[in-house]
């Protein structure tokens, strides 16, 4: 046991810059706690917790977030909810940091730079403060990331967590769907080289195959557990009654009805008003003045979402260029210099810490004025506290990452992933691509939010920093790379997040040696005449 506080000192002091960072980062988290006692509220909010505490799957969006807050019901705290989402956005920092230094070898500088929006950014912060599923979201996706990436050559143990943590997102938000094509690449690509080298011994064969089917068997058991749960209490077996609903209000910004060949059926999904003259996608959800309207209630059941989808999809081979157009512009608007008041004025104070708590509806429950009362067991309306609201306050006005730096930090990965593809390229493709899916995906099937922008940038800053990383712990040079390997690709940092030691070869706390070549022989001869047990490096199988 002695040896812990001086495994802490140690690691303290190999990473002072990042703990210099951190702190800040943790105090500013408990003047948000401490101001705005002990959570905010956003207008969906409300049903997450109904949600909660009936532990009944919602038609309209995944339930994962609410299991959640069922598991921490028995505290009846909204304290512990928030408290444990300001933990999660502080570990997605230090998941960044430890990936940039321990396994990219990124200069310190570079990996605490990386951390930094999501340590420090005003609207992260207020984020993790709502009762909203997206920080659980980003934490289980970037969790199976790092799992992922954390040794060069991912074993299915790794593919079977990551797949799993991967499919617990999906649960909490739908968005998770477009990130398993992204890991499945990402396997493709990682083992590729490694079938190439291993030929006819079908080595590098039987580990792709092995980390697909683990990853996606492991991401399927808790989405098949989850739709599971939903027919028990819906009697569909799937996991929402709303993606043809959300499909329907993200062509409605365009659908010419004139365009299109419609069934009877169809048809009262038209609207008459001019495109140019329409409201935003979700007032096509939301508005009473929706055509979803002309449908017997409920809005989220199985014949009125069939329909809708229906219609969006013909809408979409009608009108492929504008459905194209629509998506691009909800796309671009991610990398704005400024934020704009949207979708309207009331959605978009919810994204700020405000002088007053939200009005929560007066639903009587249990005995309580609401489910929210029922869940604290107690007044669950934010107490906001001053002088702490007001300095947090003051920090997510000036400080929060515009747009455009997001932009310009997605260039930096992607010139990564293509001049350094032989050394950390392959890998940072991994982040660089969520953090693009996780942009284009709402828009393409719903609607932008500022707060998906906000979800996507700690993936960018991931791949930014690998950019700037040297040679991989672990990674050995491709097969083509030949006499070519330098000292410095092999060299690792010191400190518990630089592995120093940790088997790349070299001394504790100095870089990794390289084997000597020997008259007559390669590269491999020398290796083995050094007393080394490596593997083949002409191999890229694991």
């Amino acid at each position: 046991m002695r040896a812990v506080p001086g495994a802490i000192r140690r690691c303290l002091a190999d990473n002072k810059l990042f703990a210099l960072a951190l702190i800040p980062a943790v105090l500013l988290r408990v003047d948000a706690e401490l101001g705005y006692r002990w959570q905010s509220w956003f207008n969906d909010s409300f049903s997450y917790v109904s949600s909660a505490v009936s532990l009944t799957p919602s038609t309209s969006r995944p339930s994962g977030y609410p299991v959640y807050l069922w598991l921490l019901s028995p505290f009846h705290s909204y304290f512990l909810v928030t408290a444990s989402q300001h933990l999660m956005g502080l570990l997605v920092g230090v998941m960044i940091y430890a990936l940039a230094r321990r396994r990219f070898a990124a200069p310190a500088w570079v990996a605490v730079l990386a951390t930094l929006p999501v340590l420090y950014d005003g609207f992260e912060i207020q984020l993790e403060h709502l009762i909203m599923t997206d920080t659980l979201f980003l934490f289980l996706a970037f969790a199976a990331l790092t799992v992922l990436l954390w040794n060069p050559r991912p074993s299915w143990r790794a593919c079977l967590a990551a797949g799993l943590l991967l499919g617990l997102s999906t649960t909490v938000r739908s968005t998770g769907l477009a990130l398993i094509p992204v890991f499945g690449l990402y396997l493709l690509i990682r083992f590729l080289p490694g079938v190439a080298a291993a030929g006819a011994r079908g080595r590098g064969w039987r580990a792709l195959i092995a980390g697909l089917v683990a990853c996606g068997i492991a991401f399927a058991v808790p989405v098949a557990g989850y739709e599971a749960w939903y027919k028990s209490a819906h009697g569909q077996f799937t996991m929402t009654e709303s993606t043809g609903v959300f499909l329907y209000s993200r062509v409605m910004t365009f659908a010419d009805c004139s365009r299109m060949t419609l069934t009877a059926e169809l048809r009262p999904l038209c609207t008459t008003v001019p495109p140019d003259q329409r409201p935003i996608a979700q007032a096509y959800i939301w508005d009473a003045a929706t055509p979803l309207n002309r449908f017997p209630a409920p809005k989220f059941s199985p014949t009125v979402d069939k329909l809708a989808e229906e219609f969006a999809v013909r809408a979409v081979e009608a009108q492929p260029l504008d459905y194209a157009r629509a998506v691009w512009d909800d796309t671009v608007r991610s990398f704005d210099w400024s934020r704009q008041v949207f979708p309207n004025g009331q959605t978009y104070d919810e994204y700020l810490f405000g002088y007053h708590s939200l009005s929560i509806p007066g639903s009587p429950y249990h005995g309580y004025s609401s489910a929210e009362a029922y869940y604290a067991r107690g007044n669950a309306s934010t107490v906001v506290v001053n002088p702490f609201a007001e300095l947090i306050r003051a920090w997510q006005r000036y400080v929060w990452l515009p747009g455009t730096v997001y932009g310009l930090i997605l260039l930096i990965g992607l010139a990564g992933v293509v001049l350094r593809w032989r050394r950390a390229g392959r890998d940072a493709l991994l982040p660089w691509l969520c953090s693009v899916a996780l942009i284009v995906a709402p828009a393409a099937t719903a609607e932008f939010d500022y707060r998906y922008v906000t979800t996507a940038v700690p993936f960018a800053c991931l791949a930014a920093a690998m950019a700037f990383g040297r040679r991989a712990r672990g990674e050995q040079p491709d097969a083509s790379a030949g006499a070519g390997t330098s000292a410095d690709d092999l060299t690792v940092p010191d400190g518990p997040f630089g592995s120093s030691g940790d088997g790349a070869g070299g001394e504790a706390g100095g870089p990794a040696r390289l084997p000597r070549r020997v008259p007559g022989g390669g590269l491999r001869d020398g290796l083995a005449n050094a007393g080394h047990h490596q593997r083949d490096l002409t191999s890229d199988a694991p």
